[in-house]
């Protein structure tokens, strides 16, 4: 996985792996080919994060989240053509599922290998209609 480091025309360059819980956020490609990370501050949403660093891009293509030293916020929103599922049960377990590996990776790959990843309450719905609410 290439990842794209987006520090802002005024930020100073630092590197991204710190103790102190300063919040990241990060949008990774549903095929974990590219992800971009950036610190919060500097991306300020997932969509503008990845217009200041990609000069293509589709926001309905990359998993979202928010993330430091503690755990891992992920944005879930199922695409409703997601991999070209029709059955929505089937649909939403396969995000679910290919998500976690794929988050789970990248948060590997820079160093945050022990955040665990939370889905927060407003983007649970599809974990209710699942019939599991324990994400």
């Amino acid at each position: 996985m290439e990842i794209i480091k987006y520090y802002g025309s005024d930020a100073e360059q630092k590197e991204f792996i710190n103790n102190d819980g300063e919040p990241l956020m990060a949008v990774i490609a549903y095929d974990a080919s590219h992800a971009v990370v950036s610190l919060l501050d500097e991306g300020f949403e997932h969509h503008i994060l990845l217009a200041k660093a990609l000069d293509k891009y589709d926001i309905d293509r990359y998993y979202r989240i928010i993330f430091d030293n503690e755990g891992a916020d992920w944005t879930f929103v199922c695409p409703p053509d997601y991999k070209g599922i029709t059955n929505k049960e089937k649909r939403i377990t396969q995000f679910f599922n290919d998500g976690i590996d794929t988050i789970s990776t990248f948060l590997k790959e820079i160093g945050y290998g022990g955040a665990e990843i939370n889905i927060p309450r407003r983007y649970r719905r599809h974990m209710e209609y699942l019939g599991n609410s324990e994400y």
